[in-house]
């Protein structure tokens, strides 16, 4: 074999390793970046519904002690 020959081969399978590596690259592979990102974004949705639901459960409207006349009530009360 000349040198020329092994240098040649050597090319072909450095050539054949980037094509391996940018196929699972997500960089490079859109199929894959775009599904990631697709099931980044359900969770996220997902995790910011369930924390605004857990916020306004234990944060919710406590009602306050209002003083209503007696006279105003559905039975009245008159002194």
């Amino acid at each position: 074999m000349e040198p020329l020959d092994v240098e040649k081969i050597k090319e072909q399978e450095y050539q054949e390793s980037l094509k391996n590596y940018e196929k699972k690259d997500f960089g490079q592979s859109w199929v894959r970046a775009s599904a990631y990102i697709f099931y980044l974004s359900i969770a996220c949705f997902f995790l910011m519904t369930w924390g605004g639901c857990y916020r306004l459960y234990t944060k919710k409207f406590e009602k306050p002690e209002v003083h209503i006349q007696e006279s105003t009530l559905y039975t009245p009360k008159y002194k």
